[in-house]
């Protein structure tokens, strides 16, 4: 998929030209800067964020309670913050190619953008209440140093025995109280597509979904099994062309953004 792209309707037959096996579905992700951005989830892409990942969370739970109040997970509470840009292990990605072409396009022109597509596993797409996703989400609330204790090398009954699996298994149980298995090392080394719940404008109005990482995981360099990366270059010069195209589709800032104050700006600039 080589290609570079110069107008919507180049991309939308080209998006047509991705046949998913019948195992699979397609999720996308918008790259307006394709050299500069990278498929890292914010929390992974500095140290001090990895660093901090147990206390950052309940840092903006504990100063602003009556924001989470209808959270029941620990995976709920991610997917609020990721609307306020604290650094999560999520992902956000979006199941109408068209939304990523708008993010592909933003900022005017200049970079060459990209739109990439994930073919995925039907098995790994999981539901907010996977308990998968619980596990995973669930990393937030151990430290880096009780993460770096943990060894995978392990098998399972032995793996759980470790003291931060048994601290992790603490907090998943205490959103699932049902649950009595043993965590399974591999889930805590892999990525999922979860589906939120559609309880935010923003996702709603964006198709959102999420790629939730786990523990080693390597989008850019080596994809898990179960989702297969391909990329469509955007041509960067032909930014505005494709977003007055996208527009007249009525996917534009007050659309993608339903806040009204993004409502209000989109209206502005249109006069």
């Amino acid at each position: 998929m080589t290609q570079t792209i110069s107008s919507l309707e180049g991309f939308v037959r080209k998006i047509r030209n991705v046949k998913p096996e019948h195992d699979e579905v397609l999720i996308y992700r918008g790259h307006s800067n394709r050299r500069t951005y990278k498929l890292i989830p914010s929390l992974l892409r500095e140290q001090r964020y990895r660093d901090a990942e147990h206390t950052i969370l309940r840092e903006l739970v504990s100063t602003h309670p009556a924001d989470f109040a209808s959270d029941s997970t620990t995976l709920e509470q991610l997917v609020r913050v990721q609307h306020y840009s604290l650094p999560t292990r999520l992902l956000d990605v979006t199941w109408n190619p068209l939304v990523a072409l708008y993010f592909a396009t933003k900022n005017g022109d200049g970079p060459a953008a990209e739109v990439i597509v994930f073919r995925v596993k039907k098995d790994i797409v999981k539901f907010y209440d996977s308990d998968t996703a619980s596990c995973i989400a669930n990393l937030a609330h151990l430290s880096a140093k009780e993460k770096e204790r943990i060894d995978f090398e392990l098998c399972d009954d032995a793996f759980n025995t470790q003291q931060p699996i048994d601290r992790l298994l603490q907090f998943v149980r205490s959103e699932k109280p049902y649950f009595r298995s043993g965590l399974v090392p591999s889930d805590l080394q892999t990525a999922i597509v979860v589906k939120p719940k559609m309880n935010n404008r923003r996702i709603l109005a964006q198709s959102g979904a999420f790629i939730l990482c786990g523990m080693m995981v390597d989008l850019e360099k080596s994809p898990p099994n179960g989702i297969h990366i391909e990329r469509i270059n955007i041509n960067g010069k032909k930014k505005k062309v494709i977003r007055n195209e996208l527009d007249r589709m009525a996917i534009n800032d007050s659309t993608m953004f339903p806040e009204i104050e993004k409502a209000a700006l989109y209206i502005k600039s249109k006069l």
